[in-house]
């Protein structure tokens, strides 16, 4: 059950990224509250996954996974560049992870 916990506090740790570069410098209500939610529940499942997980591959699952997934999104919704070399990177990211959680 922890991994479960761990993968939805990494999707909410993506929500919180996004929310914040849609909040505009914090002068949007909505995002920015959106935001503060999401960030709040993505640092408080993480911290309960890490009651049975250890602590760095607890850390570097959920930052993979809000590193990974802010770069989909911001191809995605927000048509930033994808380079040869933002993808060799991201893959990179997820390499190291199940790495981790192979180890």
């Amino acid at each position: 059950m922890a991994w479960v916990i761990l993968i939805i506090a990494g999707i909410l740790e993506v929500v919180w990224a996004f929310a914040m570069k849609q909040s505009d410098g914090f002068t949007r209500l909505i995002p920015t509250i959106t935001m503060t939610i999401a960030a709040i529940g993505s640092f408080g499942l993480l911290a309960l996954a890490m009651r049975s997980l250890p602590l760095g591959t607890a850390y570097m699952v959920w930052t993979g996974i809000g590193a990974v997934g802010a770069f989909i999104a911001g191809v995605w919704l927000l048509g930033e560049a994808l380079t040869p070399m933002r993808v060799m990177a991201a893959a990179m990211i997820v390499s190291g992870i199940t790495l981790m959680k192979l180890a």
